[in-house]
């Protein structure tokens, strides 16, 4: 039997990653997961019952609540770390977890969410995780000694799967190294249950409610226009975020995953104006049979068929977004063809796309 190690950035947090974390987890239920920290008062009771070790920088200070200002340390830490008795190290990687090392007879799998952003995307990374001034003027000197070592880190992994055509692109440019794609898993069926041959009138966001996810164009535009619109979310960006909304628009808080495949059912269209490296949020409002419109950029270019599941707009601007809505009439968008598309990203074709993959390693 293959023995197999799981390796993921840091456990401090819940996002896609950790998403993609607990699929390997259940398709690999007797593989441990090696992380640089792990805060579970702060994660589903499911990473509770993984097998996790973590590194030595788990007993920083501080570290679970605030990881960002240790991240000079991260190359450190995972590039002193040897993983011996396993045949295969599968590493879950948009950080420097790929830094590590194995010995010979060991194959390093990179599934790439991302080459690391704070790396490689500097100014856009800090604006997205709204880093304050004192935090960037230490890592900015740093920027380019990280770049040297990232890119050797990448040059010792044996194989990268990349996300999305977009993360693909990105390994190309940054490591200099070819990658397949496999996209990353989305429970289709449970949001397929859902779907209603009579849905409402209201447009849905649904999103952590930060900056970069430019929620603010969405609410904006629905303003202008006089659309309904249903924000589903928490997030920093909330107070700022209500500022600018009108009447038509409704703040819903955090939504519990039982409601959420009927509320993505029931929307005129799914909107999704930011730019993310794949985003599984509008996959499942097509596994719901609902259309979604998206900026035109990052993974929605592989999950969203313009004509026929929904729309992109060009610019991340309200102009671009309300020329579309303007125009937009979900009835052009058949519910069955939006469903089909979104079993092309089901986590079954994942599962068997990866173990197919990892056997010929």
């Amino acid at each position: 039997m293959t023995k197999i190690a799981l390796v993921h950035d840091w456990l401090n947090q819940m996002g896609g990653a950790e998403d993609v974390l607990l699929e390997l987890a259940a398709m690999f239920p007797d593989s441990p997961t090696y992380t640089s920290i792990f805060a579970p008062d702060l994660l589903p009771p499911a990473f509770a019952k993984l097998d996790i070790k973590t590194l030595w920088m788990d007993k920083l200070p501080g570290i679970h609540r605030h990881h960002q200002p240790y991240l000079p340390l991260y190359p450190m830490a995972w590039g002193g770390l040897t993983l011996r008795g396993y045949d295969v190290v599968l590493s879950n990687k948009s950080g420097f977890c790929h830094g590590l090392h194995v010995p010979d007879g060991t194959t390093h799998v990179c599934y790439c969410l991302a080459p690391t952003r704070y790396v490689w995307q500097f100014e856009h990374y800090t604006a997205r995780e709204g880093l304050g001034g004192l935090v960037q003027a230490v890592l900015r000197p740093l920027v380019s000694l990280l770049k040297r070592w990232d890119y050797a880190a990448a040059q010792r992994v044996h194989h990268f799967i990349a996300i999305s055509t977009e993360i693909q692109q990105r390994i190309k440019a940054y490591y200099d190294r070819d990658s397949v794609v496999i996209f990353p898993p989305v429970d289709t069926a449970r949001f397929a249950a859902a779907r209603t041959e009579t849905p409402g009138d209201y447009y849905l966001v649904v999103s952590r409610l930060i900056p970069y996810k430019r929620i603010d164009l969405a609410v904006r535009v629905c303003t202008e226009l006089g659309l309904p619109l249903k924000v589903g979310g928490r997030g920093r960006d909330l107070e700022k975020l209500r500022a600018i909304a009108g009447p038509t628009v409704e703040f819903l808080g955090y939504v519990p995953d039982d409601d959420l495949p009927a509320l993505m059912a029931g929307c005129r269209a799914f909107l999704f104006p930011g730019l993310e490296d794949f985003g599984i949020t509008p996959v499942q409002a097509q596994a719901a049979g609902r259309p979604v419109i998206a900026f035109g950029g990052g993974g929605a270019l592989d999950t969203v068929k313009p004509g026929e599941t929904g729309e992109l707009f060009a610019e991340q601007t309200v102009e671009s977004l309300a020329a579309v809505l303007k125009s937009f009439d979900p009835a052009r968008y058949s519910p069955d063809a939006c469903q089909d598309h979104a079993r092309r990203f089901d986590v079954g074709l994942f599962r068997a796309q990866l173990r197919d993959f990892l056997s010929g390693v």
